[in-house]
């Protein structure tokens, strides 16, 4: 793609010589996402990071990644402090906000509502999370941990598997990485939710045409066992119709330190987009220091992924 003043709004976006252009360009972004190094290539730019729906992780870091750059960012954090709650629509919000702003980054709760933010401004744009949709940055940063944190080439991602636990249905995080994965070849997918919860077909069909294997179970340890990675997810209560219907799903899955010494290969590692549910104990505190453990490497990946996007969409790269 072309990614000068683009916008990212899903994986569908992306061939696989985007993705190494982006990781690439990543990687050239760490010591500027340290502070081992400093630049001021988006001095003067502003970007709006406009979210509709709660977030810490992602929020932050993209707010960290566009003053890492040099850039100012101005933050709308609650749907109640803009003036959508007067009546005014999506569109007239994006048309006034273009005006004080060079990029965008913009989440909402209800699917595709992002893509309608999109279509009215000339501004590019960055989705961060719609609904049960999808979190494409959230993806790139986690095929960029994996790498990491595995040793992997580019080109050893071929054969991968994983195995995606929890809230598969409503988790957008797992919708984008299952599409970013299946870029690749022969990928080995293990789904393990209960059966409501189970990953949209639509995902599924998409994944076994493409020519990746996919096995569905509800057994967590079986499913977990000669996996390369584990991504826990967390029950997405606020999908739900009631809480007293999340409340069925909570604690259902829960890795510890025992279970993965039990069921997994020294190394197997440990992801999880977060946040964290203390409540349903995805992951249990007594593997906060095991060194498979990713969860928090992986939060930080988010500023390089985003350094990237910045950098590519506005054609502003340091040195």
């Amino acid at each position: 793609m072309a990614f000068k003043h683009a916008n990212i709004l899903s994986i569908d976006h992306f061939e696989k010589t985007d993705i190494a252009e982006i990781f690439a360009m990543a990687a050239a972004m760490e010591p500027y996402a340290q502070r081992k190094k400093i630049t001021r290539v988006l001095e003067g730019a502003i970007l709006g990071n406009i979210f509709f729906e709660p977030s810490t992780r992602t929020r932050m870091s993209f707010a960290t990644a566009f003053q890492r750059l040099g850039g100012a960012v101005y933050e709308v954090t609650d749907l109640s402090s803009t003036s959508l709650v007067k009546g005014e629509s999506l569109y007239d919000t994006s048309r006034v906000m273009e005006s004080y702003v060079d990029l965008f980054v913009v989440r909402h709760p209800t699917q595709g509502a992002v893509q309608d933010f999109a279509k009215a401004t000339s501004r590019p744009l960055i989705n961060g999370g719609d609904g049960t949709g999808e979190h494409p940055t959230q993806a790139l940063l986690d095929l960029y941990t994996i790498m990491k944190e595995q040793g992997r080439s580019f080109e050893q991602l071929d054969g991968l598997s994983i195995a995606m636990v929890g809230d598969l249905k409503h988790g957008r995080t797992v919708h984008s990485l299952t599409k970013l994965l299946s870029l690749f070849k022969n990928i080995n997918f293990t789904w393990i939710a209960p059966e409501p919860l189970k990953m949209p077909a639509s995902i599924l069909e998409a994944a076994r045409q493409q020519g990746h294997h996919v096995h569905q179970t509800n057994d967590f340890k079986t499913g977990i066992t000669n996996v390369d990675v584990i991504y826990m997810t967390r029950l997405q209560e606020e999908r739900f119709s009631s809480s007293a219907e999340a409340q069925i799903y909570r604690g259902h899955y829960s890795l510890n330190r025992k279970i993965y010494e039990q069921c997994c290969t020294p190394g197997t590692l440990i992801m999880h987009p977060l946040p964290r549910d203390q409540r349903a104990n995805e992951i249990d505190v007594d593997l906060n220091d095991y060194p498979a453990l990713a969860i928090f490497r992986q939060a930080a990946n988010g500023v390089p992924i985003r350094m990237a996007l910045f950098a590519m969409l506005l054609d502003a790269y340091p040195g």
